[in-house]
């Protein structure tokens, strides 16, 4: 038997072609903004500059040290724009799934209405709430309708159908709420360990000023604790976002699978208490 109104989800937005965009839109502000005027940067003098005449950062100029930060910090760039709008996304995207109202009043709702054996009005506030948790209900209760005109199956037989239909419910709407959450996971660890080399970059570039004859090379010097410290500052940083945005987005999903647990179990209490449990 085939669920009325189940529909295709839709595959939400890219996360390659989000890192590839965000690659480009990372390297562009590197080179463009932060390398602006550097002497050996063929896209730095389209604005004004963030270098003196030697090529080293002017004083309290931020983009000048950050584009000193060795070219790991354009890929530490790319991470972070990737978990900004990643979060961005999953944001709206679960808003939506959420449906139109509360999700806990809803769930409140439908099970007061589920207790009292009001099916049909149980199936008008999924319509009205929309959303997957509402969907995954919605099927559910389709079936719920269905398995009753059937004369050749025992209760047992009729409330595993009405459990498999939310299980496949689930199966179709848990891909939409969990889509590119693993990517901002991977970003979490990713982002600190890109921090991580970039920051072994610089001090070597730090020791080998350091290793020199006679006195140590003080520009060569600076610039590699520069870099390092940019690498450790952005590392850290995009790892600490990716954590935050991940748990919070998680925690969401946890909940509508809770929620969509609850409804379920009152579909199955619903059916047996209306149809004297689970034998014929």
């Amino acid at each position: 038997m085939e669920t009325k109104n189940q529909k295709p989800r839709s595959k939400g937005v890219s996360a390659f072609l989000v890192v590839i965009a965000c690659a480009i839109v990372g390297h562009l502000f590197f080179y463009i903004v932060a390398g602006a005027g550097d002497p050996e940067n063929p896209l730095g003098s389209i604005l004004p500059t963030n270098f003196d005449e030697k090529g080293n950062p002017i004083d309290g100029n931020a983009m000048g040290t950050l584009y000193h930060g060795g070219f790991v910090i354009p890929i530490v760039i790319t991470l972070l724009l990737t978990v900004f709008t990643l979060s961005v996304e999953r944001f709206f995207a679960l808003n939506k799934a959420s449906g139109k109202g509360s999700t806990t009043k809803f769930i409140m709702n439908a099970k007061a209405k589920l207790d009292a054996g009001d099916i049909e009005g149980a199936s008008k506030l999924c319509d009205e709430q929309k959303g997957s948790v509402a969907n995954i209900l919605k099927a559910g209760l389709l079936r719920y309708a269905d398995v009753e005109k059937l004369t050749d199956l025992n209760n047992d037989e009729k409330a595993a159908m009405i459990q498999k239909e939310l299980e496949e419910a689930t199966t179709l709407e848990l891909p939409y709420l969990q889509q590119n959450l693993s990517v901002i996971a991977t970003i979490s660890s990713l982002g600190t360990l890109m921090g991580l080399f970039g920051t072994v970059l610089g001090m070597i570039k730090s020791f080998g000023a350091m290793s020199q004859e006679g006195a140590p090379d003080s520009t060569a010097l600076a610039l590699g604790i520069s870099e390092a410290l940019m690498n450790t500052a952005m590392g850290i940083g995009t790892g600490a976002a990716a954590i935050v945005s991940y748990s919070y987005f998680s925690g969401r999903v946890e909940d509508m699978t809770n929620a969509v647990d609850e409804v379920g179990f009152a579909i199955g209490q619903t059916y047996t208490k209306f149809h004297g449990g689970l034998s014929k």
